[in-house]
């Protein structure tokens, strides 16, 4: 999945990691450090969401189901590099969806620069050391609320149940090489210790946890009040009161 590819292949590959993902519930991690976000509960405005990596797009859509359920107001963001994941998550998203597809970096995307809470699942382990740390630095100065990652789990059962699970003629051709791949180049605890402090963050105050099956999250929720005004509003209010 990180080499070149045509669009039906990855948009094939994207739709059976998706099944994947709900199979061994990869987003109810998120969604449980969602529900632990209090300034959720509270705001009186919309909560702008970006998820970096956002692929097929799953991962956002649980988000606004999720939220829609709990008459929440988010503004949801997906941000990703591939214009062919873009395009996947475009045309999987229902026409009623009021989630925004963005093709680009979220470090230099306009989209992604005024944030409550950032999000991804699965990319960490896709990126190199110097990537990580870089990024971390950017989701924990730029998130106003906190973060959160969802990635594989560095473990050798996770890695010889995946490859025994995926061996089925009915999974997509990548699904097997590359998720086995995923794993033995994903993290320890003390990988995203590490990383964390080279970027610049308290260790302390991230909350490195095992999410069974086979995945390690990492998040920090900010003690920061969210105000009651949307985020584009009050920065227009403040332009306007500086001109």
């Amino acid at each position: 999945m990180d080499r070149p590819c045509s669009y039906e292949e990855l948009r094939s590959c994207l739709a059976d990691l998706a099944i994947v993902n709900r199979l061994t519930l990869a987003h109810r991690h998120t969604i449980r450090w969602l529900e632990g976000i209090p300034q959720l509960q509270s705001a009186q405005r919309a909560v702008r969401v970006v998820d970096i990596g956002c692929g097929y797009g799953d991962m956002l859509r649980r988000i606004e189901q999720w939220a829609a359920n709990r008459n929440l107001q988010m503004e949801l963001i997906g941000i990703d590099i591939n214009p062919n994941a873009i395009r996947a998550a475009r045309e999987s998203t229902p026409a009623a969806s009021r989630i925004q597809w963005v093709l680009g970096d979220a470090l230099t995307s306009s989209e992604a620069q005024v944030v409550d809470v950032v999000t991804s699942c699965g990319v960490f382990h896709h990126l190199d050391e110097k990537e990580i740390v870089r990024l971390l630095a950017w989701m924990d100065s730029t998130a106003r609320i906190g973060w959160y990652i969802t990635d594989l789990h560095r473990k050798s059962v996770p890695y010889y149940v995946f490859g025994l699970l995926t061996r089925g003629p009915w999974w997509h051709r990548f699904i097997r090489p590359d998720g086995l791949r995923s794993i033995r180049r994903s993290f320890l605890a003390e990988d995203w210790q590490r990383m964390c402090a080279s970027a610049g963050i308290d260790v302390e105050q991230v909350d490195i946890k095992e999410r069974r099956p086979a995945r390690l999250c990492v998040g920090r929720i900010k003690p920061v009040p969210v105000d009651c005004v949307c985020l584009r509003d009050s920065g227009r209010a403040a332009s306007e009161r500086a001109s």
